[in-house]
């Protein structure tokens, strides 16, 4: 499958998300449905192919009847999750690249989703409150936690729509997303942000954006950046909506305004550590469908992978269409 720090397809070239998860498998992990695992051995750099041997033996103790598939290749993984039954149940072994490239299927087959978060960002799998688990733990949350209805957000642009799980970057914050897939790959998680954002700062370019939401204009000016959120942070772990939450049958939308290169450096520590809330030029709201109108192309990053760029764009909560194991601490 795709390393976590590579590129993702372009806008349009995802297929359109299919019908709503069912939610007969909500309350409680059923003893009878069908359990797989579902490995990439790209994620974290090459580095989670290491796991290929203890996951077996893992699963050989909790959950034999469970079939583990390591595959590298987004095309044969999609595959053989249409393959799975309807409403069965799929840990994935990766990061938020991972969740992002697979989740039309997850959409499609009614799939309940558990992570084991592997990746360099894994800012999902810190909405579903397991990115702090040892990979052993976070497997059996994965396979035996009760699963619960989340929302995910999808990208309209042109011909093409694109689901993400965790967040839709719109501008300098995509652009970082971007150059962090160009960095050394020893490089990982906040650390690598870092590095990219302080690469793009030489490069910063402020545009004129228009952003309506629910119908109602929210924005009219220079933006820095107009995101959208599902989860509480991005970017490996920056918590820039700190109230968002994946269940809730909304998302929210960040829009720094007019900021030069010495105040979005000042606004980075900011964002680090949540401080940004309240500023004048930092705006948050949520919705259920925005628009965005901006005079030059914007470049765009779903769920932290770069999927080109466009100049208009809307974005609507499609909520409660994905199933997701969840831990106590769920948000």
């Amino acid at each position: 499958m795709e390393r976590e720090d590579r590129a993702a397809a372009e806008v349009g070239a995802a297929p359109a998300a299919g019908p709503a998860a069912s939610s007969a498998a909500a309350a409680s992990a059923d003893a009878g449905q069908a359990i797989a695992v579902l490995l990439n051995p790209r994620a974290a750099g090459g580095r989670a192919a290491r796991l290929a041997e203890p996951l077996r033996i893992r699963l050989a103790a909790l959950a034999p009847q469970a079939e583990l598939a390591t595959i590298d290749g987004v095309d044969a993984a999609r595959e053989w999750l249409r393959g799975r039954p309807r409403q069965s149940r799929v840990a994935l072994v990766g990061g938020d690249g991972t969740v992002h490239r697979l989740l039309p299927e997850f959409i499609a087959r009614g799939l309940c989703l558990g992570v084991v978060p592997v990746g360099s960002g894994n800012d999902f799998a810190r909405a579903l409150g397991v990115d702090r688990l040892a990979w052993e733990a976070a497997l059996a949350v994965a396979l035996r936690a009760p699963s619960a209805a989340c929302d995910v957000g999808e990208l309209e642009a042109g011909a093409g729509r694109v689901p993400f799980a965790s967040s839709l970057a719109a501008g300098f914050d995509a652009a970082i997303a971007r150059r962090a897939h160009e960095g050394p790959p020893w490089l990982g998680g906040l650390p690598r942000y870092l590095w990219a954002t302080l690469r793009e700062l030489a490069r910063l370019e402020r545009v004129r954006v228009r952003a309506t939401i629910d119908g109602a204009l929210l924005h009219d000016g220079e933006a820095l950046f107009a995101s959208t959120l599902n989860t509480p942070t991005f970017g490996a772990g920056m918590p820039v909506v700190p109230d968002a939450r994946i269940d809730d049958g909304r998302l929210d939308l960040l829009l720094a305004g007019r900021f030069g290169r010495a105040g979005a450096l000042a606004m980075l520590p900011r964002l680090l550590a949540g401080r940004h809330v309240g500023h004048p030029r930092v705006r948050i709201a949520g919705f259920r469908e925005l628009r965005v109108e901006a005079d030059a192309e914007l470049p765009l990053a779903a769920d932290g992978e770069p999927i080109g760029a466009a100049r208009t764009f809307t974005v609507r909560v499609r909520a409660g269409v994905l199933e997701v194991a969840q831990s106590q601490k769920m948000r």
